[in-house]
């Protein structure tokens, strides 16, 4: 069994045109991200591309491309179709990682790897934290996920959920989560979820990994050991990496 990371890089992007090549610190963001996810326990890095200059950024710093359709409607379609391009096994684990997560520790991605390893019956895997703040609890852009006794995702929501009736919503639970959206599938998982298509409560929440919920399969949540700083998203966003990154 073969661990891939794959790193979905779409160059169009309304709020941040060009988004995987925005400087950090003298390098593309998505070359920032590439070399974090290298140093995980994967067994191979690909970033998936829809646009030259984008690939020729990867390459130029050691990493491999895999040039993809402009055409797919979410980050997972794009990982398929490297999977297929590069005739992965069905029994493979292929890890999902943002393109614009270029503060993404490499920890919190080898924790996702092993669970799979160690769980060879799960087919999908993501990540979650506790909650700090009471204004990410109520930020529909903040992903909230609850998951049973057993780790399997109950439900994910843009929502505050579960909502505190007690305090009318003012009063941050203590099972508050917020979804850290790095997916881990076997390869023969990854097809299935494509499969299924879009589900009604993903269109309504506008989040992919509802299908999964939808059609009743379980998808294991491990909460993550280190803190997953948030992704690039806004100028704001992309203000706030560059500046960890200045002299």
């Amino acid at each position: 069994m073969t661990i891939h990371i794959v790193i979905p890089a779409r160059y169009a992007s309304s709020r941040l045109p060009g988004k995987p090549l925005a400087d950090i610190g003298g390098k593309p963001m998505i070359v920032r991200v590439a070399r974090q996810a290298a140093l995980s326990m994967a067994d191979s890095v690909v970033v998936a591309v829809d646009d030259e200059r984008v690939a020729a950024a990867v390459t130029a710093d050691g990493w491999q491309a895999e040039m993809t359709r402009s055409d797919h409607v979410s980050g997972s379609d794009r990982v398929m179709e490297v999977a297929e391009l590069r005739g992965w096994s069905d029994e493979d684990i292929v890890v999902n990682v943002q393109g614009d997560e270029p503060l993404v520790p490499s920890s919190v991605i080898d924790q996702l790897c092993q669970g799979m390893l160690d769980q060879p019956d799960v087919a999908m895997a993501t990540l979650s934290e506790p909650l700090q703040h009471h204004a990410d609890f109520l930020d529909p852009n903040v992903v909230k996920v609850v998951a049973n006794e057993a780790g399997l995702a109950m439900l994910f929501s843009r929502a505050p959920i579960p909502y505190p009736r007690e305090s009318a919503g003012k009063a941050l639970p203590p099972q508050a989560a917020r979804h850290v959206g790095i997916y881990g599938f076997r390869v023969a998982a990854l097809r299935q979820f494509i499969g299924l298509g879009e589900s009604t409560l993903e269109r309504t929440e506008m989040l992919e990994q509802m299908r999964w919920l939808q059609a009743g399969l379980p998808l294991l949540v491990i909460e993550a050991k280190q803190r997953v700083p948030g992704g690039v998203d806004t100028p704001a966003d992309l203000a706030r990496v560059q500046a960890l990154f200045s002299p």
